[in-house]
């Protein structure tokens, strides 16, 4: 036991102290004397400047790791070739005749056209001007690529029948649920149907798969991503939202970036052209709310990986939505014929909306779309509701208020009169079909496929020709395919 009469032991830190501050007040007057010899201002800017060259070197090592070296140093040498004033002149003259060309086109085929009100009205002879317009629109049967997806004539067979259901109910609005009764019943059974196709039914899906009808692709995705972003606040506190999208996602992701007010990230697609989970990996911060795969992507129809996405969303808890506004009434057909799709659906974890169009191969009228939800506590926050307006409660699921009941009776009448022995059939014809196309093409020695297609669009570019010529001559011929850009040099598509 120590004695209570000796003196406490003395402390090390006074001595540390007294041998380190001579140290530290030489380093000090070495400090202040090295940087005597400098501008305060010089002091000020260069750690700033230094900053900012760290910053864009990082930047620039990320773009070449995505892009490659070459990719970068090709980019940076036409940036900078586009700086020489003569190139510039040139470039802007060139721009210019083209916004010239579409402004005199445009004028001209507006002249005639009507700007008041007739001061007699028609009556039934409105028909008939009806029947002389639609003479001039451009013979799509079998030659519109990605425009009509219905065939034979509006008059009799499936088309006939959808016009008539529209008809019948192109007074109704699903606004007014407790008048229009059917169409509500209508648009509940269209969800229903459609997520069953894909996975609702599935264990892995959770049993609550939800959703809505809109009025097309892009509004479904828009409202995916206005949910996906809502959820993520309210869940993990997000409010500078992000999201990642491959350079070969639909361009509404674009739009829904504007509208909502979300940083934007597009990443390249690997050497299959599908999306790159390394690359979207990279990309993912906290401020990530959601990322994007499409079955297929519509510039070369090929499936994403589904599952590795839906394995990296859920590895960072955010949001993994699915396009498959092309392949949504395909895709599920093509798997019962024994066609080797990939896993795409509410079975994949880590999926948490899903949009698909029964205007596209679902053969429904123009003007109808689907925007699926893992759950109910996701869809939620797709809802907008006011309760402070004078006109009382004001509740809307969609981006539209008041909807037209025609299209979605339309929507209902087309997958109940098909079936799903109708819609295999359809699937069996296209299918082969395209398969047919993308052997013709790869029989020419000019032209190539691109990638390996999952499903129904072919697209094919050459190294040879300029696939833009093609394309001009296809057009002249009564042919309306769709032109593409990037990766590769000169690309276009066909559908179906």
């Amino acid at each position: 036991m120590a004695d209570p009469s000796s003196p406490p032991p003395s402390s090390p830190f006074p001595l540390l102290l007294s041998s380190v501050t001579p140290f530290l007040l030489h380093a000090r007057a070495s400090a202040n004397s090295f940087l005597s010899q400098y501008e305060p201002l010089a002091l000020l800017v260069g750690p700033l400047l230094a900053l900012i060259v760290a910053r864009t070197l990082r930047s620039l090592i990320g773009v070449v790791q995505e892009q490659g070296l070459k990719a970068t140093l090709l980019g940076i040498f036409m940036s900078c070739i586009k700086l020489v004033p003569a190139v510039k002149r040139h470039i802007d003259a060139e721009k210019q005749k083209v916004v010239d060309k579409m402004q005199s086109g445009g004028k001209s085929k507006r002249e005639g056209w009507r700007t008041m009100l007739p001061a007699l009205g028609l009556g039934n002879g409105v028909i008939d001007l009806l029947k002389e317009e639609k003479r001039n629109d451009v013979a799509w049967q079998g030659k519109c690529s990605g425009t009509v997806y219905i065939g034979g004539n509006e008059c009799e067979g499936h088309f006939s029948l959808i016009n008539e259901a529209c008809s019948m109910f192109s007074h109704t609005n699903p606004l007014h649920l407790d008048v229009f009764q059917s169409v509500v019943r209508f648009e509940a059974e269209v969800v229903a149907m459609t997520a069953a196709l894909l996975g609702s039914q599935e264990k892995a899906s959770g049993g609550q798969v939800c959703g809505n009808m809109t009025s097309g692709g892009t509004e479904s995705i828009l409202l995916a991503v206005k949910t996906s972003r809502d959820y993520m606040k309210a869940t993990k506190g997000i409010t500078s939202p992000e999201m990642i999208i491959p350079v070969s996602a639909h361009s509404a992701y674009d739009k829904a970036a504007q509208y909502f007010n979300i940083k934007l990230w597009r990443v390249p697609v690997n050497k299959d052209f599908q999306a790159d989970v390394k690359a979207i990996r990279r990309h993912i911060n906290r401020n990530t709310i959601l990322i994007v795969g499409s079955a297929p992507g519509f510039p070369h129809g090929i499936i994403d990986p589904i599952e590795e996405l839906g394995a990296l969303a859920s590895s960072y808890n955010i949001c993994f939505h699915v396009d498959l506004c092309l392949g949504g009434f395909v895709l599920p057909f093509a798997c019962k014929l024994g066609y080797p799709i990939p896993t795409f659906d509410f079975s994949v974890k880590g999926v948490t909306s899903i949009s698909v169009d029964v205007h596209k191969y679902g053969l429904a009228p123009k003007g109808t779309s689907i925007v699926l939800y893992r759950n109910h506590d996701i869809r939620k926050h797709q809802f907008v509701a006011v309760t402070e307006w004078s006109g009382g409660l004001y509740v809307s699921p969609t981006v539209a208020g008041s909807r037209p009941g025609g299209l979605i009776a339309g929507a209902w009448a087309a997958m109940m009169s098909l079936g799903q022995e109708g819609y295999l059939q359809n699937t069996k014809e296209i299918m082969e079909a395209s398969k047919k196309i993308q052997r013709g093409v790869e029989e020419i020695q000019e032209l190539f496929v691109v990638g390996k297609p999952d499903m129904t669009l072919v697209a094919f570019g050459s190294d040879f020709l300029d696939i833009f010529e093609v394309n001009d001559v296809m057009s002249s011929k009564g042919w309306h395919l769709n032109a593409l850009q990037r990766p590769n040099s000169y690309l276009f598509s066909k559908s179906r």
